[in-house]
């Protein structure tokens, strides 16, 4: 048993991943109770997907019956500088970490799919693997199998990797001998609690996603609420603040995958450069990238969040030309980076 493991993640290192772990597939009722007071509370907001698909998401063998074992994997991202370093330029806008470059999904399920094939090869088992596509609650799962352990950010932190691991797993019917979990080292530190912009972080533990950066720049369908657009500033995709502040990242080795260095048109973008961009133009520019999952609209209405808080007058002109905009989204949000600007102006850019 130890010898399969151990060529087992001999094999994935070999393929890239970064971190492996081994945990049951069989049902935690503790989980299946978290999930369904987290969907109560309606803290998934317009994330419909998971109320729809909770009773598959509550463990490993609701999803497929036949599975006996987890392989959880972790593939690095870490950023080699400061990951916050732009939201100090309001000029500028910042993209989370994770979406500077390629989609971490089509990478990682690559090596997946390549482990996938070995595995069947070596043992004859059946498997099936996922990457954050699919109902798998993830980031119990890797804790489970000693990756990390769930932070007060919510997030899976690692004593090597910090809170920078894109998650994804290999269902099997292989009986593999679990990994002892990770035990939790936040102890009384709530740096990623009081990093949230939005307070969004209630430093036990609990997320309200529905005062979440990330949840309001890529899952909400609708408007953003008034009181927390001033507090957004430049994040028009994603949010790295709570991650970013956990003092385990200072252990963290920074990636050398080409797929997630950052592209030289997301390093530093200017808000101007980003506002600019029509329909056909942001599909150029985020090919391939997680930013599409956006869409147009939304984008662009972060986008114009961010002008506005920049109080930077010199973007007036092209803020008023959203006030046409075809998408009331966007003429919303123009009415408002306008109307902010007119109470905080520099007037320089």
């Amino acid at each position: 048993m130890a010898d399969k493991k151990e060529r087992i993640r001999a094999k994935a290192l070999d393929l890239g991943f970064s971190a492996v772990g081994f945990a049951t597939a069989a049902s935690d009722p503790t989980l299946a109770e978290r999930l369904g007071v987290y969907l109560a509370e309606g803290r998934h907001g317009d994330m419909a997907w998971m109320e729809e698909t909770a009773a598959r998401r509550a463990s490993p063998q609701a999803l497929w019956p036949e599975a006996r074992s987890v392989i959880a994997l972790g593939t690095n991202y870490a950023p080699s500088g400061d990951a916050l370093a732009l939201t100090r330029h309001p000029e500028r806008g910042n993209v989370s970490v994770y979406a500077r470059n390629r989609d971490y999904h089509d990478t990682v399920k690559k090596r997946l799919k390549a482990l996938g094939r070995w595995l069947a090869t070596e043992y004859g088992c059946e498997l099936k693997v996922f990457v954050d596509t699919a109902p798998v609650m993830e980031k119990p799962l890797a804790a489970a199998a000693g990756l990390g352990w769930q932070g007060k950010h919510t997030n899976l932190v690692s004593r090597r990797f910090g809170s920078w691991l894109f998650l994804s797993e290999i269902f099997t019917t292989l009986d593999l001998e679990p990994d002892p979990p990770e035990r939790d080292h936040c102890g009384s530190c709530r740096a990623c609690a009081d990093a949230c912009p939005t307070g969004a972080l209630d430093g036990a533990g609990r997320i309200e996603p529905r005062r979440c950066i990330s949840y309001l720049t890529i899952e909400t369908k609708g408007g953003i609420d008034a009181e927390l657009r001033p507090l957004m500033g430049n994040r028009v995709y994603g949010c790295d603040d709570c991650m970013a502040a956990c003092p385990w990242n200072k252990f963290a080795p920074p990636t050398r995958e080409p797929d997630f260095l950052p592209r030289v048109e997301l390093t530093a973008p200017l808000l101007a450069d980003l506002a600019a961009l029509d329909d056909d133009g942001f599909r150029e520019v985020f090919t391939a990238s997680p930013v599409k999952r956006a869409g147009r609209d939304r984008f662009i209405a972060a986008v114009l969040i961010a002008m506005g808080n920049s109080g930077r007058h010199g973007f007036l002109e092209q803020i008023n030309r959203f006030r046409d905009d075809a998408s009331p989204l966007v003429r919303d949000m123009a009415d408002w980076a306008a109307s902010a600007i007119g109470g905080q102006g520099t007037g320089h850019l």
